[in-house]
């Protein structure tokens, strides 16, 4: 199998290790499920079920950030707790995946469940020498870490702005430089807290990844996941901090997902321009959502359109109908093993077993293997 390394920005060969260990950022729920997301969880799905396919066992672990800035927000605007909202939107969450036919996480830890982890992860960056106490908060010293920025390769001035964007406030006069970032956040009026031993407060974004998938995984995991928004600076902070406190490489590889755009700009909460996987359940199946999602590449940016659908329910009852033999078809089945060991190359699978339905022959074995339920 060949993927992809966003760290060296290159297609190579992915020795897949009998126990694959893979964590693949999960949601922030204070909303429902975007097709954003779901095109994200659904390459992950594809991957895994080929390397079981393989006869590797994998391990994928999916996180649930319920404490943030974005979170609290919405629960405050909504008038909820912040727990009770990201309960509800988990719950919707899941409901979408399992229609989409998505394999269950084997662990979808929460950040607030693992707060004593995250102090002591802290506490040891302190103590290494790559963070430091302002203002009541402890930050990580970028300056410290040597390599900041190897991993998405980009430089100074376009990481500051990116950091500007996703509001990890390069202006903060309590840092020592304007990349560094977050690790605890001092508590603050009307928001949740925990004591720790540099006063009251919360983790910060990147922390909590980094804990969670040193405690679920290891030291250092075979496959790290997520959407190509969180490159920078999500993925580059939780790299140098996980291999700060460890002295070992976090990540042999890493996969981004890229982006799905719509009305003419990326698919985002921020931008509002959304569209549900849950609306779309109420007028599509959903093998058919999935099949609109799984028939553009992972690496390619494309933009969403309901002409998407008509195709993947063309396609569908195309394969249904080819498929009333019940037969097994060996030969398209390696093909699409084939394609899928080409850097995850769906749509060129999804080619193949058109012209293989097109001719009459069955689909299911192979529709099976990219999670499609026939």
């Amino acid at each position: 199998m060949r993927l992809y390394d966003t760290a060296r920005g290159a297609v190579v060969d992915f020795d897949a290790p009998p126990v694959v260990r893979m964590y693949v950022c999960g949601l922030t729920p204070y909303d429902a499920t975007h097709l954003g997301h779901a095109a994200t969880y659904i390459t992950y799905d594809v991957l895994q079920r080929r390397l079981r396919d393989m006869g590797c066992e994998t391990r994928c672990v999916r996180n649930i950030t319920d404490v943030d800035d974005d979170i609290l927000a919405a629960a405050e605007r909504r008038g909820v707790h912040y727990l009770d909202l990201a309960f509800a939107e988990t719950a919707r969450f899941d409901d979408d995946m399992a229609a989409l036919n998505t394999l269950p996480p084997a662990s979808e830890p929460r950040a607030t469940g693992a707060i004593p982890d995250i102090r002591g992860f802290i506490h040891e960056a302190l103590d290494r020498g790559f963070a430091y106490c302002a203002d009541g908060s402890v930050y990580f010293d970028t300056q410290a870490f040597d390599g900041f920025g190897a991993l998405s390769g980009f430089g100074r001035n376009h990481m500051v702005e990116l950091a500007r964007q996703w509001r990890d406030n390069p202006d903060d006069p309590a840092k020592r430089d304007p990349l560094d970032f977050v690790l605890w956040q001092r508590a603050r009026g009307g928001e949740p807290s925990w004591e720790s031993r540099w006063g009251p407060g919360r983790p910060g974004w990147h922390v909590e990844c980094s804990t969670l998938a040193l405690r679920e995984l290891g030291e250092t995991i075979d496959l790290h996941g997520g959407g190509v928004d969180l490159l920078y600076p999500h993925h580059e902070c939780e790299r140098a901090q996980s291999e700060a406190v460890t002295g070992k490489p976090f990540a042999r590889h890493w996969l981004h997902q890229a982006l799905v755009h719509y009305q003419g700009s990326k698919m985002s909460k921020s931008l509002g321009n959304l569209v549900f996987v849950h609306e779309l359940r109420e007028r599509h199946e959903p093998m058919a959502i999935r099949l609109a999602l799984m028939s553009q590449h992972y690496r390619t940016p494309w933009p969403w359109h309901d002409g998407l659908l008509d195709e993947a329910e063309r396609r569908l009852a195309l394969w249904r109908t080819a498929d009333s033999s019940g037969r097994g078809n060996a030969g398209l089945l390696n093909k699409v093993r084939q394609h899928l060991d080409d850097d995850l190359d769906v749509p060129g699978a999804l080619t193949s077993m058109d012209e293989a339905a097109q001719s009459g022959q069955p689909v299911t074995s192979a529709a099976t293997l990219l999670g499609v339920s026939l």
